[in-house]
C-alpha cells in the first residue's frame, strides 16, 4: 500500500504511523508543580537529540500536567521504564486529576534527585535529571484545533545509573531490559539476547569501504 499521509487516507482500521516509527524509547517524565505536587507520566515520543552537551526531548499532545509543571519550575527527570516496571509505567499514564501523585497510584517510590527538584523512580535502573531549555509548538494540521502538540527540550544536568548494571566501564543496557513503544497498545523489550555489536566501517587507502 502507498497512501497520502497528509490526508491520512490509509483505509486501515487503525493509523499505522506509530507502528512504523518504532520501537520508540519511553520518556517516563517526573515533574513537580509550583505547589509541590509530583507528576509522573510516560511519553512514547521521546529520544536523545544531542550528546555533547546531552539533550533529550519529548512531545506532549495537548497542554498536559507535565508541560505545565515544567514551564512553571524549569526542571524534570526521565526514568528508564523496564520490563519489571511495565505495569506501573502503564498505570502512571492514567488521566488522573492534577493534584493526584501518580507515584502513589502506581505503587512506585520517589527518590530525591541530586541536581534538580523533581525526584526519579527508585525502581528504575537509570534516570536523567534535566533543566528545561525550550518548548516548540508544532503547527496543527486541522485549522482551529485547540489540541496543540508541544516538543519539550531539556538539557541533562545529572545522570543516575544503578551500579549493578555497570560492567568493565560500560553500561549493560540489555540487562536493564528497557521497554519501548510500538504501535497500537504494543511494546517491545530489549534483552541481553537481542543486543549485538556492529563496528562502524572504515575507509581504505584506495577509498573503498572496509566492512566490519
Amino acid at each position: 500500500m502507498h497512501y497520502d499521509a497528509i490526508a491520512n487516507a490509509h483505509g486501515l482500521a487503525h493509523d499505522p504511523f506509530k507502528a512504523l516509527v518504532g520501537p520508540r524509547p519511553i520518556g517516563w517524565i517526573t515533574s513537580v508543580s509550583a505547589d509541590g505536587v509530583c507528576n509522573l507520566a510516560p511519553y512514547s515520543f521521546f529520544n536523545a537529540v544531542s550528546d555533547r552537551p546531552h539533550y533529550v526531548m519529548f512531545s506532549s499532545s495537548g497542554k498536559k500536567d507535565s508541560l505545565r509543571n515544567i514551564h512553571e519550575t524549569g526542571e524534570f527527570t526521565c526514568s528508564m521504564a523496564t520490563w519489571d516496571t511495565r505495569f506501573a509505567m502503564n498505570v502512571s499514564s492514567a488521566p488522573v486529576a492534577p493534584d493526584v501523585d501518580e507515584y502513589q497510584v502506581a505503587g512506585l517510590t520517589a527518590v530525591a534527585s541530586r541536581f534538580v527538584k523533581p525526584p526519579r523512580v527508585r525502581e528504575a535502573p537509570a534516570a536523567l535529571e534535566c533543566t528545561h531549555w525550550k518548548t516548540i509548538e508544532l503547527p496543527d494540521v486541522e485549522a482551529g484545533s485547540d489540541q496543540g502538540h508541544f516538543v519539550v527540550f531539556g538539557r541533562v544536568v545529572g545522570i543516575y545509573i544503578d551500579d549493578a548494571y555497570v560492567h568493565d566501564g560500560r553500561v549493560d543496557t540489555g540487562a536493564m531490559r528497557p521497554i519501548a513503544r510500538l504501535g497500537y497498545m504494543q511494546y517491545a523489550a530489549v534483552t541481553p539476547e537481542t543486543v549485538f555489536d556492529i563496528d562502524r566501517p572504515s575507509i581504505a587507502r584506495n577509498g573503498s569501504v572496509v566492512r566490519s
